[in-house]
């Protein structure tokens, strides 16, 4: 095999065995299949409402240090093309949106940053490890990951929490939303000799939700964090359109140029 042969299989194949390390890495844990979250980043009515649930139940701990109140409120349609004015969108964010005070006592301005005042050593002190961002989990996990792990928690009386997750096995976090799923269970079907079948969840406590309440209330959540991952996506597909029709602009133009500067050489 010539060296130039080997160097094109190292190159695709480091690429291949890299992915493939990876994906076993992040599937760890996963017993059943992720479900689809089906989320869509235009639904603005679905973004506001996801936007509500986080601040209510997730920022406490969970800060994201790459996005601005007035620019999300912004992008999710709380805006003039709506109806809203400048002041309108900053009372309901300072009414309904933002909890945090500064070390003065004063309320964080809609301008900053989504952070919170929970120290990493707290948390590690809390839950054993310390609280990861949520900015980027959208892109680094996945929609369908964060739709099926906020809707995989089961009771687990040997973990801390008491609670375990069927997708992240041995998390660290507590259900914060079981009152509103309720609790379930994690059940085998049965199997032949000593295996057992495919692992299910089953409800065993309701909670204040329906499960389609719920369904509906985790896929909002899921489609906010989505959109904050990168809130690009919001315009880029719109933007690639135009930038391919000037392309195809572009090369009608060139290519008779092309014919007019050489139609005189052969």
């Amino acid at each position: 095999m010539s060296n130039s042969i080997r160097k094109w299989v190292f190159v695709l194949l480091v690429p291949i065995v890299v992915l493939g390390i990876l994906g076993s890495v992040g599937g760890a844990g996963h017993k059943l299949p992720l479900q689809s979250a089906n989320v869509d980043v235009h639904d603005t009515a679905s973004l506001q409402r996801g936007f509500k649930y986080y601040v209510n139940y997730c920022m406490g701990c969970h800060s994201l240090k790459f996005s601005r109140y007035n620019r999300v409120a912004e992008d999710i349609g709380l805006n003039a093309d709506n109806g809203f004015s400048e002041d309108d969108v900053a009372k309901l964010l300072k009414e309904e949106i933002i909890f945090t005070y500064d070390e003065e006592g004063k309320q964080t301005k809609t301008g900053e940053l989504m952070k919170n005042a929970y120290s990493p050593k707290a948390a590690a002190q809390a839950f054993g490890t310390s609280v990861p961002d949520l900015s980027l989990v959208g892109r680094s996990r996945g929609p369908d990951w964060i739709y099926s792990y906020l809707k995989g928690f089961y009771l687990d009386p040997s973990r801390p929490t008491g609670v375990n997750n069927i997708v992240f096995d041995k998390v660290g976090m507590p259900h914060v939303l079981g009152n509103l799923q309720g609790w379930q269970v994690l059940e085998h079907a049965e199997g032949e000799g000593e295996h057992h079948g495919a692992p299910k969840l089953v409800l065993q406590k309701p909670g204040k939700l329906s499960p389609a309440e719920y369904d509906k209330m985790v896929r909002d959540l899921t489609n906010f964090l989505t959109y904050v991952s990168e809130p690009a996506q919001l315009s880029r597909y719109t933007i690639g359109i135009f930038v391919i029709l000037f392309l195809l602009l572009f090369f009608g133009v060139a290519y008779l140029l092309e014919k007019e500067y050489w139609k005189d050489i052969h």
